[in-house]
């Protein structure tokens, strides 16, 4: 039996034949690489959105991990990615002593376009994780701080600070062609504009003195105990940062509980210091000996005391109170009689919450204002009550109410 062949039938099938196989092989591929990644990382489990591992060090590329945990997940990035220093030939002392520069081959970009496009890269899954609320560090010199700035508004990060890492002890400029580079940058970035970041301004001040803490910071770079060494004595890392860095970075923009991820975790100073304060980490190294000196370091790490990490807050982080629920509750009663604590007004308290006094009618701080004839008065701590022939701020209640909140 004749039969007339359908050549573009057939054309049709072989296609089709054709992009089943390039499936199959893409498919194969991805599985091949799924299972290399979960070999490289024993850590590495399957992730949903109410999952993550925390106080963990994950091994592998900061992107492709980043891009394997949940969307919105992280409250604060710390990032010290590669300065891309762009070294050339060996630096030697005075003494013709070999300088143990950053030439290795992680700092090692063939271009800027290159630099860039793995900043880009990098930014991008880290925003991707940041909680709404989230904000981000990222420190560097002058090598690259600068793109890496603009990256960051490019991927619509906001600006918050950016802050002078002044070191006590730099290393001095051998060569004597150039000013001593004593200082690192870091920028702060929150997640986007308007985003409600965390900032314990209080505490900051008072690990100041009691004053403001500014955007230039005197610390000291890594040495003696705190620089960590190889099995061979020597650095184990060539840019391991200060514990007193992440400390402040830590206190000033964090609270307990919250998760800290480090995409580029080296030695592990981000997650000691996360530790210590009682924060969650999630740290990010693709190089093995990072690794092993970074858990070996971790382990040994205790958390300090609850109590210990409660830092100061403004009045304005503290739950509000209004007047009326101090009648409602019975801590004072319609008609009682309130002074102020300058001795010259009184004023009763109405069943409404506010008070009357000398005709004077309203809030307890309206009313304090109009009889002072001042523009603005805290009737918190302008009013008091009497008990046991003693004259009691009424702010005594209002806090012992937040207590109970808290």
């Amino acid at each position: 039996v004749s039969r007339r062949i359908n050549k573009p039938l057939i054309q049709k099938e072989i296609d089709l034949e054709s992009s089943l196989t390039h499936l199959r092989c893409n498919k194969s591929a991805k599985m091949r690489r799924l299972i290399e990644a979960k070999k490289m990382n024993k850590h590495t489990t399957p992730m949903g959105a109410d999952s993550l591992p925390l106080n963990r060090i994950l091994a592998g590329d900061c992107i492709e991990v980043m891009n394997a945990l949940p969307e919105n997940s992280a409250d604060l990035i710390f990032a010290d990615p590669p300065y891309n220093l762009q070294l050339k030939g060996d630096l030697h002392r005075p003494d013709n002593s070999k300088v143990d520069a950053v030439d290795d081959d992680w700092d090692q970009f063939d271009s800027f376009r290159a630099y860039d496009e793995f900043t880009t890269d990098w930014l991008k899954a880290a925003r991707r994780i940041l909680k709404p609320n989230g904000a981000i560090w990222v420190i560097g010199s002058y090598h690259n701080i600068f793109r890496v700035g603009a990256a960051l508004q490019n991927q619509g990060y906001w600006m918050l600070n950016d802050v002078v890492w002044r070191k006590s002890n730099p290393m001095p400029n051998f060569r004597g062609k150039r000013f001593t580079n004593a200082h690192e940058t870091m920028i702060w970035a929150s997640k986007s504009e308007g985003a409600k970041y965390t900032f314990n301004y209080e505490a900051l001040k008072a690990l100041n003195e009691g004053v403001q803490m500014r955007s230039d910071w005197v610390l000291p770079i890594c040495t003696g105990h705190e620089r960590l060494k190889d099995e061979n004595g020597d650095k184990a890392h060539p840019t391991q940062k200060p514990e007193s860095l992440l400390h402040r970075v830590l206190v000033g923009s964090t609270n307990p509980g919250d998760v800290i991820l480090d995409p580029f975790f080296g030695t592990g100073t981000t997650g000691a210091v996360a530790k210590m304060l009682g924060r969650n980490f999630i740290g990010i190294e693709r190089e093995e000996a990072y690794r092993k000196v970074a858990e070996k370091r971790i382990s040994k790490v205790r958390k300090y005391d609850s109590e210990a990490l409660v830092v100061t807050t403004g009045k304005r982080a503290e739950p509000r109170v209004p007047f009326g629920q101090l009648v409602e509750r019975g801590m004072l009663r319609p008609g009682e009689e309130l002074l102020s604590l300058n001795g010259r007004y009184k004023a009763k308290v109405r069943a409404d919450g506010t008070l009357v006094g000398a005709d004077i009618k309203g809030s307890i701080h309206q009313v304090g204002a109009k009889l002072e004839g001042a523009p603005s008065c805290n009737g918190w701590t302008y009013w008091g009550y009497k008990r046991d022939g003693k004259t009691v701020p009424i702010d005594m209640l209002r806090q012992q109410i937040r207590s109970e909140m808290n």
